[in-house]
């Protein structure tokens, strides 16, 4: 790896203090990829929403924002109370990927087919106290996704996965993928667990990085493919979908035993998304079957916020929530997911009798795909790519259709700060 002489450097602000931001210099860190820092200030344009086109809509790290790639820049948006909290209307074309890390002012941009100075093939780090790129990475072959933690800047291509560190640029791990054109890829976002989980080198496989405990471990999670996954903020609970997409499974990622299965339906479906509530008890699921599903959870947190109270590393931590004993993971069932009334009959007639199914539901329209996350007090935000916005709430005694509390068209309302 060469590094140059140049490079520049700024103060990044968080909600949580300040931290020492990216070293940018020149890179050569494989045969695909490289990070340079001398990149030029982008020509500003004063944009309006007249044939405006939504090319991606992304929740931040903690679902209270969200960005929103265009044809002409991004824009952010709170969603507690729903804002509008800046916008970039860039020349030179839109943005499939803008990657938000927390509240700051640091994002991760690629750009659409067509943009003459942010092609597909190059993540940008903007810095928007600067309205800039402060530094890029540029590869053979497109970018399919971008992950963010305070320490690391995940790339997801087709085949492979690179792993830097945000505060030098440095590359730290390099993970091959069977294709992966969905860019699937997500982390742990707690600073006491650093967990990476993606597919793996076969069909319906997913592989877990606990890279602070120097593990890997392989979850042969599904007989199809992997369309969806997700992990809790602490890394320590999996869930996933297949291409199928009738079945969601929930897994410990220490050993990889599987803890719940829910059901989403008896026809193939493609999931858009799933979700898991901070507080480990609900799931949910979005797919192009137009339904947002809610299940509850039967995994037992060690404690109001697990990590708080035991460290990965600890050996108290290790058995108390290892699955080797399911017992400390699945108390009884509590019954939150209707299930079948012919369950007495299990073993005899099909798996989907004694299937938990969906303890609430929110009808949406077919024809755009919806991104769902948990909000405060037993609410769900929405994201649609038509520009649509919608906050329902769910009763977590009775379940039951949501009840619709907000609906905004985003891209349409001007709801700038002023």
């Amino acid at each position: 790896m060469t590094v140059s002489s140049s490079h520049m450097s700024s103060t990044v602000s968080t909600s949580r203090g300040i931290f020492s931001p990216p070293r940018l210099g020149a890179y050569d860190e494989s045969p695909d990829a490289r990070a340079s820092g001398s990149i030029g200030s982008p020509e500003l344009e004063s944009g309006d929403s007249e044939g405006l086109e939504l090319l991606s809509a992304s929740w931040n790290q903690d679902y209270g924002c969200f960005a929103a790639g265009t044809s002409s820049g991004f824009r952010i948006y709170n969603t507690e109370p729903f804002k509008e909290t800046f916008r970039r209307d860039l020349k030179g074309g839109g943005f499939k990927i803008v990657e938000m890390l927390f509240r700051c002012n640091i994002l991760a941009l690629v750009g659409c087919e067509g943009n003459s100075q942010y092609p597909p093939n190059k993540v940008n780090i903007w810095d928007d106290h600067q309205s800039r790129c402060i530094g890029e990475f540029s590869f053979r072959s497109d970018v399919r996704a971008v992950k963010l933690r305070r320490d690391r800047i995940v790339v997801v291509l087709e085949h492979k996965i690179y792993v830097y560190s945000l505060l030098d640029l440095k590359l730290l791990h390099q993970i091959e993928t069977l294709a992966n054109p969905r860019g699937l890829c997500c982390l742990s976002h707690h600073s006491s667990t650093s967990v990476l989980a993606c597919p793996g080198l076969q069909r319906g496989q997913v592989r877990i990085e606990h890279f602070g405990l120097n593990i890997i471990k392989l979850i042969n999670a599904h007989d199809a493919h992997i369309a969806c996954l997700t992990l809790t903020l602490d890394g320590l609970l999996l869930a996933t979908a297949s291409t199928r997409g009738t079945l969601i499974r929930i897994f410990n990622t220490l050993d990889g035993t599987r803890l719940q299965e829910v059901r989403r339906g008896l026809d193939s479906a493609d999931i858009y998304s799933i979700a898991l509530s901070p507080n480990v008890q609900w799931l949910a699921v979005s797919s192009d079957r137009g339904t947002v599903h809610i299940f509850g959870l039967r995994v037992r947190v060690v404690g109001e916020d697990s990590s708080s109270h035991f460290s990965p590393q600890s050996p108290a931590f290790l058995t108390q929530n290892s699955s080797s004993s399911i017992d400390a993971l699945i108390p009884p069932s509590t019954g939150a997911n209707p299930g079948s009334s012919l369950s007495f009959m299990r073993g005899v007639l099909p798996k989907y009798f004694s299937s938990e199914w969906s303890f609430a539901q929110f009808h949406l329209p077919e024809y755009t795909q919806f991104s769902a996350a948990f909000g405060c007090k037993n609410t769900i935000g929405i994201l649609g790519m038509d520009g649509s916005f919608y906050r329902c709430s769910f009763d977590p005694k009775h379940g039951g259709e949501m009840v619709q509390n907000e609906y905004v068209s985003f891209l349409k309302t001007d709801s700038r700060p002023r």
